[in-house]
């Protein structure tokens, strides 16, 4: 009985912190209406999460409500905050995200870690990760945690890279490395493409919010997440979602995984500039910095550049030959295109919606409209990071305290 009655008051404390994150500010008596406990109960919650840090009670709620007014309460805006660390090809970056969602620290550096020695690239990344931390507590806020977002597959419920052929990582254990930065604060890694949809479910704008989709996304490779009902789709191993390494043409080009005829053989960055007749180096150095290559083919096929523009329309023509097969399979809401697709959507799109209505049975389900271009572009992945950490928080504010507690740390 004891512990069925902990898990209860867990479950309440995560029901009240979930409506004021969602609804607030709110006073006591609109969150028992929400969340359907008795006044009592709720303030007894209520004070809990107030002395634990995670709430603050602000002058009297907001006019209309019915009964006497009572105090309102929101997220504490100088609480726990979700660190997320992003390694991708050409950069690092990390961000620390308050309660509420709010960045509050960020810095991103150029960085070509492909083929890179691993020590020396997470040996940086930590002292970003130390950066921004030391950042998040001088605004007065305390991390919670740390996420790291990879392109590459990440055994489940571990910290080993298991394949980042991209980054030319295998078999890497990125968890003692960035440990060390924060320590004794939890540490999750993931894949970006993961990490991107969840940013996507939590923080993409949408209302409503999609708890059905597919969502696609790229840097030098292909990647691709499925949520279904507002849950990841993660497979035995963790590695659901390689939308990268589905033949598109069979009969195509070798690619790094084994395969032939890829998807990111006709849809991936580097694919799309030698299509273009760019070389990546050649791309790099016109456009330099994180980004540059992505950036140099929206302008120019902007401009009207009709070589950059028929690589498009051929990765679309691709990507929409892929996902028909996805939207089949699972028969998503809809496909969200994110990460560094976003910036080339304009040119993408045509081609992908062509496909999917010649492809997708259901009729009212493809073309025009099937797909949707992600508000958060290539932030969704550190973003996800980041926001993964926080809601571990919303899910478990107990969880907050225990762990200081075993840190030393105070709540």
């Amino acid at each position: 009985m004891p512990n069925t009655q902990q898990a209860m008051r867990r479950r309440n404390l995560s029901l009240v912190l979930h409506a004021v994150a969602a609804h607030g500010p709110l006073s006591r008596a609109s969150v028992a209406a929400r969340v359907g406990l008795t006044r009592a109960a709720v303030s007894t919650l209520v004070d809990e999460l107030i002395r634990d840090g995670l709430l603050v009670e602000l002058g009297p709620s907001r006019p209309g409500t019915v009964g006497r007014p009572g105090s309102a309460l929101q997220l504490n805006e100088r609480g726990p905050a979700g660190i997320g660390a992003e390694i991708g090809v050409d950069h690092l970056a990390v961000c620390a995200v308050d309660l509420g969602g709010r960045v509050r620290a960020r810095t991103e550096v150029a960085s070509a870690n492909r083929d890179r020695t691993v020590g020396p690239a997470l040996a940086r990344l930590a002292e970003l990760v130390r950066q921004v931390a030391a950042e998040a507590v001088r605004e007065g806020l305390r991390p919670a945690g740390l996420a790291v977002a990879v392109p590459g597959l990440v055994a489940r419920d571990s910290s080993l890279v298991v394949r980042a052929p991209n980054l030319g990582w295998e078999g890497v254990d990125v968890g003692p490395a960035l440990r060390a930065a924060l320590p004794g604060l939890p540490l999750t890694v993931d894949n970006e493409a993961n990490l991107g949809a969840l940013a996507e479910l939590w923080r993409g704008g949408h209302d409503p919010a999609p708890r059905d989709f597919v969502h696609v996304s790229a840097e030098i490779g292909i990647g691709a997440a499925v949520v279904l009902d507002g849950r990841l789709l993660r497979g035995t191993h963790g590695f659901a979602g390689e939308l990268g390494h589905v033949p598109v043409r069979p009969e195509g080009p070798a690619c790094a995984c084994g395969g032939r005829g890829c998807l990111e053989q006709y849809a991936g960055e580097e694919a799309v500039l030698r299509a273009s007749g760019l070389s990546p180096e050649q791309a790099a150095a016109q456009h330099p910095g994180p980004g540059g290559r992505i950036a140099l083919l929206a302008e120019r096929a902007a401009d009207g550049d009709r070589r950059v523009r028929r690589a498009l329309d051929g990765a679309g023509e691709a990507l929409g030959i892929a996902l028909a097969g996805a939207v089949n399979l699972l028969d998503p809401r809809t496909v969200v295109l994110g990460g560094a697709l976003t910036p080339l959507a304009p040119w993408l799109l045509p081609a992908l919606e062509r496909e999917l209505a010649l492809r997708v049975a259901d009729p009212a389900r493809s073309g025009q409209g099937a797909v949707t271009v992600s508000r958060l572009g290539s932030d969704g992945p550190l973003l996800g990071a980041a926001h993964s950490v926080v809601q571990a928080v919303l899910d478990d504010p107990a969880g907050l305290r225990e762990a200081a507690a075993v840190t030393g740390s105070g709540a």
